[in-house]
């Protein structure tokens, strides 16, 4: 009796996850021992990925504990990687378990660019082994029983799981292997069978009847149930393995009935109910001889059969001399009762007793998510308090330049260089000065087209994809049923678009920059030539020595002077700023254990705040500062200019004076933009290549997904029927019975090969008569012992023993037998009659024709040609001598 149903293991297609996976390590972490850990631990989770799929696995625990290993790695890795189709895309391929496929079509197969589905196979293939585990033990020992159990309960809380779990994990149609209707039929096969083992369990510990039957009853009922399950389920039975699998689960669910009822019925003999104890063992033996009828082939009783059938002789044989206790109906009898001490396993990774995650160091994506828009709300917040400072700044210089300060406090003489003109002309020449922004300019379009470059040639990549899918779905229609590019392209596209935009404003920022260059590239020149020559180009004017010592230019040197300090204190505030730091993945990584989500919103901002809160309220009091001080500054200029003589050529060297200030400022800015510019491009140009490299990704996956599908397509194609179907005419789907055809005695019926449906109960057909046996030839004995003719001469006619031809009947007949119901295509021949016997009698040479004899109702061969003469279109054999064995 113990057969035990075990689940066959999918097979899956090489995948290489050391390219993917390296590449997306080397983008996203810095280059350092932390990035080369990464990588080595790719490298190790695809030799995993080898060893749990790539080759055959042992029924053995330690290959079960590889494929757990496996699995609890995905689920460990599936939060640290973007694993989707439009990010980092991997295309698993798997076929189906229990499709074993067409001779020109092969098998079924799925590949999908899922982490959800790579789990939810692998899953399966535990599962599957689990259950081969458990049906390789010994049933004999405790240690068997135990191992047994305990591995079908996990196979059954593995099937449970991908049966909640696998639309969710897929989000498109499975393959019908791991679809919740067939895994859930196994899960509950599962169940049933870990059971039975607990009954086999309770047997050998010889336990009261009572529980036995209680045991023996649940299991019954949980084998019924799989059985509707899979009786019911319109995909299940078309697989070989369930046509297999339901011959099992009936017997089954009849032998743990029958055991129920035979430990019951010792229960009842122990209580003096002696008739129930005969009712219970006729119903156990009806359903054992059910069993040896229908299916033997898959389930040995006959243990069972004989132990029950000694229990019920001895029992009728003492109620009818002793007890003469009323025998009950079976439907009268009360119920026994079930006990369930099986339970399917929770699936809650880590499975495996010996796992370490592999990147037990990488932070889950959406803390990287997260600590990535951190990252950006810091860069906000630092570019906002520095430009604030830089504008404040760039404002208090424009100020100055107007004012032509400090230059008016230095060029009281009116004939030489004031000294900050000189130190602004010394210190452009040391910064490059017009052929350094010139460079930068030139470089600044060659940086910009190739960008364009790079952005186009990634879009390009992915409307030619587009539009050979759009083809194709308009081809196949329905058929081609992957993801449209158009939907797995926007989040790219909406990248791209973004990509452009910043691309065009940055153009526009550049024509500004040139604009400015241009308006100030005189100045600049000036600035750039020998001090003779600057001091040559500014005009002279009268020497306004009398205010050299005056209270207002005191004031107003001790005001620039206050305002350089505040200008100092900026640049050692800006370092401040940008030095700042602090580590949010801890803070991160706790909300995500504790809540299973992060609010990144609520936990950047009060830590932010906290940083920089005091930096902002001294960026603001150095404003306040500065707006005070220029104030002051502009009063006391008023004075000071007139104190000044003013005169025709004081004001124009006035004016040289305040455009050489600006240009020399304009200088700055401009060399400082372009500079940003151009690490502006070249940063661009690395995140470019990132999305081209992106992109190139994934439209190669949905290439290699692409030829899958068209492959699958084709195989589908072929096994697809090239006629429509059509009907067959009654006379050669159901054979005509034989007319004047006598009576036979019926053999033995044999049990049908298929499950019988316990709702509605089949009658035994009569088997039909076969027709008489064709007569067997005659032979004369005297001809027999004749002596030979010489093998030249023509017989002059047939021998008088053989019967004459005979002529076809008028209309087709049926076949010379009819066919057995239950084996469609099976001619039982008739008792006795063997077309062999005479095999070696009559293929010999120089035999004349035997022509066949025709029974009643049955259509006979042509007759033979006339005397002599050959058969038409073939060709002539020369004359044979008749010859007669002995019989």
């Amino acid at each position: 009796m113990a057969t035990f149903i075990s689940v066959p293991l999918k097979k899956s297609s090489e995948v290489d996850l050391v390219k993917p996976l390296s590449k997306f390590v080397t983008a996203t972490y810095p280059t350092g021992d932390e990035q080369g850990e990464y990588i080595r631990a790719v490298e190790e989770l695809n030799k995993l990925r080898r060893n749990a799929l790539g080759r055959p696995l042992d029924k053995h625990e330690s290959s079960l504990e590889i494929l757990l290993r496996y699995y609890d790695q995905l689920c460990a890795v599936e939060p640290k990687f973007p694993f989707s189709e439009n990010q980092l895309c991997l295309t698993f391929t798997w076929k189906d378990a229990f499709d074993k496929g067409s001779l020109f079509g092969g098998s079924v197969k799925l590949a999908l660019a899922s982490l959800g589905y790579e789990k939810t196979c692998v899953l399966f293939n535990a599962a599957a082994l689990a259950s081969q585990i458990a049906s390789e033990q010994n049933l004999d020992n405790d240690e068997g029983l135990k191992a047994s159990a305990k591995y079908y309960q996990l196979a059954s809380g593995a099937f449970g799981h991908i049966k909640d779990t696998v639309l969710s994990a897929l989000n498109r149609e499975p393959t019908m292997d791991i679809s919740p209707e067939t895994v859930g039929t196994l899960s509950l096969i599962m169940l049933a069978q870990a059971q039975e083992v607990f009954f086999l369990k309770a047997t050998s510990d010889k336990m009261k009847d009572a529980v036995i039957a209680k045991l023996a009853n649940q299991a019954a009922d949980f084998y019924g149930d799989a059985f509707k399950q899979c009786q019911y389920k319109d995909n299940l039975p078309k697989y070989f393995y369930f046509q297999e699998v339901l011959p099992v689960l009936a017997a089954k669910h009849c032998i743990m009935q029958a055991n129920a009822e035979l430990h019951q019925s010792v229960l009842a003999k122990q209580k003096k109910r002696f008739g129930e104890e005969i009712a219970r063992l006729q119903h156990a033996a009806e359903l054992v001889k059910t069993v040896a009828s229908r299916y033997d082939e898959y389930v040995s009783v006959k243990d069972l059969s004989d132990k029950i059938n000694r229990a019920l002789t001895a029992a009728k044989k003492d109620n009818d001399f002793i007890y003469h206790d009323r025998v009950p109906e079976v439907k009268d009898l009360e119920h026994i009762g079930k006990a369930a001490l099986v339970k399917a396993t929770a699936i809650t990774p880590p499975l495996s007793q010996k796992f370490t995650d592999l990147f037990e160091k990488m932070v889950p994506m959406a803390v990287q998510q997260s600590m990535s828009i951190y990252n950006q709300r810091k860069a906000e917040t630092v570019n906002r308090l520095v430009g604030t400072m830089r504008e404040a700044t760039n404002l208090c210089n424009g100020v100055l330049a107007s004012l032509n300060l400090p230059a008016a406090l230095e060029d009281l003489s009116g004939d030489s260089i004031p000294q900050s003109i000189a130190e602004k002309a010394r210190s452009i020449v040391q910064q490059g000065g017009l052929q350094s922004i010139e460079q930068l300019i030139k470089d600044l379009p060659e940086l910009l087209t190739r960008n364009r470059e790079i952005l186009d040639e990634s879009l390009k990549m992915l409307d030619n994809e587009e539009t050979t899918d759009n083809e194709l779905r308009t081809k196949f229609s329905q058929r081609w049923n992957r993801t449209p590019s158009g939907d797995l392209y926007k989040p790219l596209r909406a990248e791209g678009a973004n990509f452009r935009s910043v691309l065009d404003k940055a153009v526009q920022a550049d024509q500004v920059v040139k604009d400015r260059y241009n308006t100030h590239c005189d100045m600049i020149a000036l600035l750039c030539k020998p001090e003779n020559e600057l001091n040559a180009a500014i005009p002279s004017a009268n020497p306004t020595k009398t205010l050299q010592g005056s209270e207002v230019v005191n004031v107003l040197r001790a005001q620039l002077a206050q305002l350089d300090e505040i200008k100092k204190e900026r640049e050692t505030m800006e370092g401040e700023i940008k030095a700042v730091t602090f580590d949010m993945s801890t803070t991160f990584l706790t909300a995500l254990a504790q809540d299973g989500a992060i609010n990144e919103e609520q936990l950047s901002l009060p830590q932010l705040d906290q940083m920089y809160g005091t930096y902002n309220q001294r960026v603001q009091a150095s404003l306040r500062s500065q707006e005070e001080l220029l104030g002051q500054v502009q009063t006391a200029h008023q004075e000071f200019s007139s104190l000044k003589q003013s005169n025709t050529e004081a004001n124009q060297r006035e004016e040289v004076l305040k455009k050489l200030a600006s240009a020399h400022d304009s200088y700055v800015e401009i060399s400082s933009n372009l500079r940003e510019g151009t690490k502006f491009y070249n940063d661009l140009t690395e995140i470019l290549l990132k999305f081209q490299n992106k992109c190139s990704d994934i439209v190669f996956a949905r290439k290699t997904e692409r030829d899958e599908l068209l492959k699958e397509l084709q195989q589908s194609i072929a096994r697809e029927p090239s006629a429509p179907s059509f009907n067959v005419p009654a006379y050669q789907s159901t054979p005509a019975a034989p007319a004047a055809a006598p009576a036979a005695p019926a053999g033995p019926t044999p049990a049908p090969r298929t499950v019988f449906n316990p709702q509605v109960p089949q009658q035994p057909q009569p088997k039909p008569n076969p027709p008489a046996r064709p007569p067997p030839p005659s032979f004369t004995p005297q001809a027999a012992a004749t002596t030979p003719t010489p093998p030249n001469t023509v017989p002059t006619g047939p021998p008088s023993g053989n019967p004459p031809p005979v002529a076809p009947p008028t209309q087709a007949q049926g076949p010379p037998y009819p066919s057995y119901q239950g084996y469609p295509g099976y001619y039982q021949m008739p008792m006795g009659y063997n077309p062999y016997a005479a095999y070696g009698q009559y293929n010999m040479p120089n035999m004349p024709y035997m022509p066949y004899q025709a029974a009643p109702g049955q259509g006979g061969y042509p007759g033979a040609p006339p005397a002599g003469q050959p058969y038409p279109g073939y060709p002539q054999q020369p004359p044979q001598q008749p010859f007669y064995p002995q019989q």
